[in-house]
Order: C-alpha cells, then sequence, then structure tokens
C-alpha cells in the first residue's frame, strides 16, 4: 500500500534579525499552509506544517529529509510553501541570468540548489508534488534590470529608484498594479541589504560542490505546481495567496478529476490575470503514470 507524507510551509512573516531589518509582513501564507494541510489529510497523507517563526531553514530542510528516509518507491511527498521569494548571485554558473531563486524562510532564505539537493535524497519510484505559492522572479522591468546589470546586480536603488525607493513604495506600486494587498516577494533593495548583509554565508552556500547541477541528480520524479511564472509575482490576499485560493477552488473538496497539467490549467482559467500565470515545472526520473494521475492521489 503506497504511504503519502506532506509538509506544509507558510510564514507571515521572517526574522528581521537575519532580514536586514525587514520583517516581510504578508496576510495569507499561515492559511495557505493550513488549507493545503486539510486537503493532504483528506487525502489521506500523514501532514505536518511549519508556521513563521517555525520554518527555519533547518526544521524545512530536516522534515523533507525524514520524509526521504521513510518513502519507497511507490510511496509520494507532497511539499507546499507560501512565503516570499527571493534572489542570490549564483556562484556555480548553472543559472542562465545568474540568480538563484530562493524560499524566503523565517531564520534566512533556502536556495533552489539546496532544495533540488534535499529532493535528491528520495528514492527512485518516489513521486513528489511541490507547491509553490511565491515570487520566483518578480517583474518583467525587475528581471530586465537584473539581466542589464549582470556586472552589478546589487547596483538597483540607482538603476530603479521609482521602484527601490522604500519597502512601502515597492508594495503600494505593486499592490496597485494588480488590485491585491501585494505581491509575495522581497522589494529590491531589501534583496540586496540581506544579500550584502549576509554575503559570506550565501556565497559559501551557493559554492558547495554537492550542489552543482543538484537538479541533474534527482532519482525520483517531481512536478512543481508553481504560483507564476519566472518573471511574474505570486499576489497575497485576504483569505489565501491568490494561487492556492483559485487552486482550493478548482479541487472543489476533492470533487476534481483531472491530471497535473490540467489542474494547473484550470488554476490558471480561473484566475483570469496576465499579470500571474501558474505553471508546471518537472525534473528528475518521467513517470507518465504519476503524470496522469489525479492531484494528490497517494
Amino acid at each position: 500500500m503506497p504511504k503519502g507524507i506532506s509538509l506544509h510551509v507558510g510564514l507571515n512573516a521572517v526574522d528581521p534579525n537575519h532580514y536586514a531589518g525587514w520583517s516581510g509582513p504578508l496576510n495569507a501564507c499561515e492559511a495557505d499552509a493550513g488549507d493545503m494541510r486539510l486537503i493532504a489529510q483528506s487525502c489521506g497523507f500523514d501532514s505536518a506544517v511549519l508556521l513563521t517563526a517555525q520554518a527555519t531553514r533547518a526544521a524545512v530542510t530536516s522534515g523533507i529529509a525524514q520524509a526521504a528516509g521513510q518513502l519507497v518507491a511507490g510511496d509520494i511527498f507532497l511539499l507546499t510553501m507560501s512565503s516570499h521569494g527571493g534572489q542570490v548571485p549564483d556562484m556555480n554558473g548553472d543559472e542562465p541570468d545568474a540568480l538563484d531563486e530562493t524560499w524566503c524562510l523565517y531564520d534566512g532564505q533556502l536556495l533552489d540548489d539546496e532544495l533540488s539537493y534535499a529532493l535528491g535524497a528520495f528514492a527512485g519510484g518516489v513521486r513528489i508534488v511541490v507547491i509553490s505559492d511565491s515570487c520566483h522572479s518578480g517583474t518583467v522591468v525587475k528581471t530586465a534590470a537584473m539581466r542589464a546589470l549582470h556586472g552589478d546586480l546589487f547596483g538597483w536603488r540607482a538603476a530603479l529608484p521609482a521602484l527601490a525607493a522604500s519597502e512601502g513604495g515597492v508594495h503600494a506600486l505593486f499592490a496597485d498594479v494588480a488590485g491585491a494587498l501585494g505581491p509575495r516577494v522581497m522589494p529590491l533593495d531589501i534583496t540586496s541589504r540581506v544579500y550584502l548583509t549576509n554575503k559570506a554565508f550565501y556565497d559559501d552556500i551557493g559554492r558547495r560542490p554537492e550542489l552543482n547541477e543538484a537538479k541533474n541528480h534527482v532519482a525520483a520524479s517531481v512536478i512543481l505546481l508553481s504560483g507564476c511564472q519566472d518573471n511574474q509575482l505570486s499576489m497575497d490576499g485576504p483569505f489565501n495567496g491568490a494561487f492556492t485560493g483559485q487552486l482550493k477552488r478548482i479541487w472543489n473538496g476533492g470533487k476534481y478529476g483531472g491530471n497535473y497539467d490540467r489542474f494547473v490549467s484550470d488554476i490558471r482559467k480561473g484566475l483570469d490575470d496576465p499579470t500571474q500565470s501558474p505553471g508546471v515545472f518537472r525534473i528528475g526520473a518521467s513517470n507518465p503514470a504519476f503524470d496522469a494521475q489525479k492531484p494528490f492521489s497517494i
């Protein structure tokens, strides 16, 4: 009998001691984690949740490692994340834009290379679903600016004064454009300050040899359901994030019958927002039977 384990992470704030005085307040991330846990439990998963101060780098990576140690071929792991997304300079040359995407955990950012490496601990034949309701790269303007400043990635304040003038100004601008509470992304000036304040910490992680091309060493089959594209924003909301809220509506208490690709397509249609287009991404071993399953099937 296959086994399912799930871990649900939601942060409505981060520790300003690491994030250069910024607490990163959000509204609905803890609610997202709780609601995704309820969905997982209704499907038979053994579920755990980490909220805000509990959601440290060590706690999240430990939770993933514990699941990897328990699951065997045919089992499934569900990992959901609602938080800010960030970026740091890529130290191992595996990113075309020279930037690693991150999850903003309470006491520090978790690099995408670290996540791929953690997923590499799962046995072949394990199915993994990762749901990320967070921003990965920000706006098209932000991405374009980063590429233009390739040799000076953290000169954003001078290059984009209108956007980077203040944390509040950035969020107010995005909220006005998107008609929502705001995006789940670190503002440009905060991204710069956090990295520069902790430069040795992040550079040392990025240079770890075992993280180089970590995504190419994943034996399990991984489906990532992303709240937005790399050049977009995932929006917060009054009760859930925009992506998670629409996911719940499409899931319809478990009555939904499509596969993963159809699921994300229907969520995207339901959002009806050209500025936020959820996506499906895969790494690891090909598994057509997994692809064809109803979401969250054990």
